[in-house]
């Protein structure tokens, strides 16, 4: 595979775990996941995390990894470039683990003394993709080993970072984040 196929197919195939922490911040506010609670004098996770974001931002990871499954042939002729479609249970996975990949992070932020927003660099940039590839490993792990060879993880690591630090910019410049990372 060229460098722009594996591109487009890294791309591709982390869709439905890149959109479900946006979508997160556009359902806003609901319950605290952790109520309220503190550990050690520090909250859990903070308001930030809620009961109706992790719901909104996995649903909508999984109707856009099913709008892909209906598209991909379609989608990878136009392009030359063979992208797969998504096992039922993956469709689940990746955006759930988005959601608790960011759920671990401001846990281990709380932990470290970081405030809400605080950045945390590296863990922000790829803490959704570390915990959406396991559960998508965990639960299809043949089409995991076919889909995610070593150079298309090797993509992601690389765009995610840049995909991220572009979508808070543009997140923040719109006003719906506080602060840019």
């Amino acid at each position: 595979m060229a460098i722009l196929e594996t591109v487009v197919f890294a791309f591709w195939v982390m869709l439905p775990a890149y959109v479900p922490n946006n979508a997160a911040v556009l359902a806003g506010g609901g319950r605290p996941i952790d109520g309220g609670r503190t550990w050690n004098g520090k909250r859990i996770l903070g308001d930030g995390k809620t009961w109706r974001g992790t719901a909104v931002g996995t649903a909508i990871g999984a109707a856009l990894a099913l709008a892909l499954n209906a598209i991909a042939g379609d989608v990878g002729n136009a392009l030359g470039v063979d992208l797969p479609t998504f096992p039922y249970s993956v469709v689940v996975a990746l955006p759930f683990g988005a959601m608790l990949g960011d759920i671990t992070a401001s846990f281990l932020k709380r932990r470290t003394g970081r405030e809400r927003g605080a950045a945390f660099p590296g863990v922000d940039q790829l803490d959704f993709v570390v915990v959406s590839l396991l559960l998508a490993f965990l639960v299809a792990p043949e089409w995991f080993l076919e889909t995610f060879t070593l150079a298309v993880i090797a993509v992601i690591v690389i765009i995610t970072p840049v995909l991220h630090v572009g979508t808070n910019v543009i997140a923040y410049r719109l006003g719906f984040k506080d602060e840019p990372w």
